[in-house]
């Protein structure tokens, strides 16, 4: 009994908005004009749904006659409620268009298409740091999608086939509207050190195993967005003077760095579990131990950060633990077998350069 009441409730709620518009007593008009042509003319329902339809519409083409008295009555009784029913449609469709109902439409259906994204790399701010980091991602086939509110930017992004959500990066809406529980990473790229900070907050309140990149002018503004829960902070006037001084003193390691990134060969992040049941297979073992290059076809352990910092070139005897983040250099299929290997105990994987 309590579930025929509740599926009469649901139906209910879906007729209800159908019987507070004028789209059903106008469709009465027209299938009871129609069944009164069909009894009193005799006509095929074609010839009937058609002399309804140039009745109504007042055009009158002339190509059929009602003859008999009866038909004559169908066509007054119709013209007297089609004139008051289509009056009420016509207002009904002006209301909606005046409330905005057909603007809400279209952004709930884009929202629709927008949760069904997944992996992707929200980019917050499509200024010049924005445009670059875009490009990038979308140079290494990474899905991209940005929020920015300026109407030319919008513009710009999506003549570059671009993703766009047109609001505020600020707001927990927008963010969820961007599909923040199923992407891979956000990017806070707003001009704004406030704004950056807000959008930091807000990803981490809502999606705390988010991997949050910042953008920071300053140094407090950098330790308030790494207390706000920010993954990397970068400045983007700290990081060019390095890599201008870095040119000067060290030319070949950057041009090192420039083959890598035209090249085959890819540096991704291995993060491992915290969770000793998933990540028992590696747990307390050395790289000797595991033979990750071999194994994997020549793929190899560049660093290894946990509790204790960094560290760079680690040797074979070191042992792996809960939660440790490996920074590996190889090739896609190189890559891919670490992955595949590593199974339980990798709790995620992004690539840092490719």
């Amino acid at each position: 009994m309590a579930s025929f009441l509740g599926r009469r409730q649901r139906m209910q709620r879906r007729l209800s908005p159908l019987l507070n518009t004028p789209l059903l007593p106008l469709g009465m008009v027209v299938i009871g004009g129609a069944c009164g042509y069909r009894l009193s003319e005799g006509w095929d329902w074609g010839d009937c749904f058609w002399q309804v339809a140039i009745t109504l519409t007042t055009v009158g083409y002339g190509d059929q006659t009602v003859v008999s008295p009866a038909g004559r009555w169908v066509t007054v009784l119709m013209l007297l409620g089609g004139i008051v029913v289509v009056q009420q449609t016509l207002q009904w469709l002006l209301s909606l268009q005046e409330s905005g109902y057909f603007q809400r439409r279209r952004r709930w259906q884009r929202m629709q298409e927008l949760q069904r994204v997944r992996n992707h790399v929200i980019v917050c701010g499509y200024g010049r740091i924005g445009r670059e980091i875009a490009a990038q991602l979308s140079a290494e086939n990474v899905a991209v999608l940005v929020i920015e509110t300026d109407p030319e930017r919008i513009a710009e992004a999506r003549n570059r086939n671009l993703e766009v959500l047109n609001g505020d990066a600020t707001l927990d809406e927008t963010l969820q509207e961007a599909g923040i529980q199923h992407c891979r990473a956000l990017v806070a790229a707003l001009p704004s050190n406030a704004a950056n900070l807000y959008v930091v907050l807000s990803a981490r309140g809502l999606f705390p195993n988010c991997r949050l990149i910042a953008r920071a002018d300053s140094g407090e503004a950098e330790r308030k967005l790494r207390q706000a829960g920010a993954d990397a902070v970068v400045s983007p006037y700290i990081a060019g003077g390095r890599i201008m001084a870095a040119t000067a003193l060290r030319p070949l390691a950057l041009n090192f760095l420039d083959l890598l990134a035209g090249s085959n060969c890819e540096v991704e992040e291995f993060q491992l579990s915290d969770n000793p049941q998933l990540a028992h297979a590696v747990m307390g073992r050395s790289l000797i131990e595991l033979d990750l290059g071999r194994r994997t076809g020549g793929a190899l352990v560049l660093a290894i950060q946990g509790p204790d910092g960094l560290l760079a070139n680690p040797s074979g005897n070191t042992t792996l633990s809960l939660g440790q983040r490996l920074v590996v250099m190889g090739s896609p299929k190189q890559l891919e077998a670490l992955e595949l290997l590593l199974g339980s105990a990798l709790q995620t994987c992004s690539a840092v350069q490719g």
